[in-house]
């Protein structure tokens, strides 16, 4: 057993009583009547948050505390929420005070969980994953609230419930402008345009005087705005994703470029001077000394590039495109007024974006597993 109380709880503790004060935590509804369960549902909520506090200052383990805290913080703030469904715009001081209680609950269970020592490796993935997802929960669990509860228009800030329905019913929709904007424009464009990066560095290391002709064009290239080329890259190319997927190729083409050329000269005299000693010529020592050498800064430039691309093909899209794809859907439905499936196709491209970087990286890992950056680690 133990007999201490974390900060997060006191301070917890602390707004509870500041939100007694307060109540009722929403205001009457507009025939006078008493909010919907006020004389049941804040016993729930205040004995779910005390007993998340009292089980975190008594009890010694560390996953039994985890997850107290977190059945606790998450269901007080279920009921929370029942407070409030159906009347927006009616919370009252008390409801963003225990608000900010159930979010100290949160943050104390991650703190407790980012204490836990696993011993396999699933346990450690798992725990990896586990912290990030209560942390981006809670930001969607704040944004719910204070729209709900601020009674914000929808036209301005649509709350993640209305996005997240608004992308079920739509999900045909969606589903078609990933496939133009995804699994055409940027995954043709990216491959094609880190793929010429990467043959370009080889070319400009082989031969100097491309490199010194190569890299101010890159710094240039890279400095000009992407909504003067997209509209070119459409008259050039068409209203198709080929005229995208160019736009891609141009914004993913330099940063290969310079990454790889910066990873090729990472190695040492020393270490070229030992190949040559064993009469390794140049390809030979490209292959197994300085193209592993540069791994890093290959894996770094695709990783910025699987960003890169994803935001060149949706603003290409502002500028000319068949009735389809996402950067289409977005400036249509900006102009309608359907703020919600702007928002859910915003979601969408920012889950695919972060399973994109996510899977590169896990490529890296395992690829480049004998970097200083990786040896410490074991999972």
């Amino acid at each position: 057993m133990k007999s201490t109380l974390a900060w997060q709880s006191l301070v917890a503790l602390l707004l509870l009583l500041l939100a007694l004060l307060q109540l009722p935590l929403v205001k009457a509804t507009a025939d006078g009547a008493a909010p919907v369960l006020m004389q049941t549902v804040p016993f729930r909520i205040y004995g779910l948050i005390l007993a998340g506090i009292g089980i975190d200052a008594l009890y010694q383990s560390r996953f039994l505390r985890a997850i107290s805290l977190f059945l606790c913080a998450h269901l007080a703030t279920f009921f929370l929420f029942t407070q409030i469904a159906g009347a927006n715009g009616t919370a009252r001081p008390a409801f963003y005070l225990v608000l900010a209680a159930c979010w100290l609950l949160a943050w104390r269970c991650v703190t407790v969980l980012s204490e836990l020592k696993p011993a396999g490796r699933f346990g450690r993935i798992a725990l990896s994953l586990i912290i990030p997802a209560i942390f981006g929960a809670w930001i969607l669990i704040i944004w719910e609230a204070v729209t709900r509860g601020l009674g914000i228009p929808f036209i301005l800030l649509p709350p993640p419930s209305a996005v997240f329905a608004k992308l079920i019913s739509s999900l045909s929709i969606i589903v078609a402008d990933v496939n133009q904007t995804i699994l055409k424009s940027v995954l043709a464009g990216y491959i094609m345009g880190c793929a010429g990066g990467f043959v370009a560095a080889i070319i400009a290391d082989r031969f100097p005087f491309m490199r010194r002709g190569l890299l101010p064009i890159g710094n240039l290239v890279s400095a000009l705005p992407m909504i003067g080329i997209a509209p070119i890259m459409v008259m050039w190319f068409g209203f198709d994703w080929q005229s995208k997927a160019a736009v891609v190729v141009i914004m993913t083409f330099f940063p290969m470029l310079v990454n790889t050329v910066a990873g090729l000269a990472v190695t040492s005299t020393m270490e070229r001077d030992l190949m040559r000693t064993y009469a390794a010529g140049y390809w030979q020592t490209l292959v197994k000394l300085r193209l592993p050498a540069a791994a890093p800064f290959i894996f770094n430039a695709l990783k910025i590039n699987s960003t890169l691309a994803l935001i060149g093909a949706i603003v290409a899209e502002f500028f000319g495109t068949p009735v389809v794809g996402m950067g289409f859907r977005i400036s249509t439905e900006v102009g309608r007024m359907n703020v919600d499936m702007v928002w859910a196709e915003i979601a969408v491209a920012a889950v695919i974006g972060s399973l994109f970087y996510g899977g590169v990286a896990l490529v890296e890992r395992a690829v480049t597993f004998w970097h200083p950056s990786f040896r410490n680690g074991k999972a």
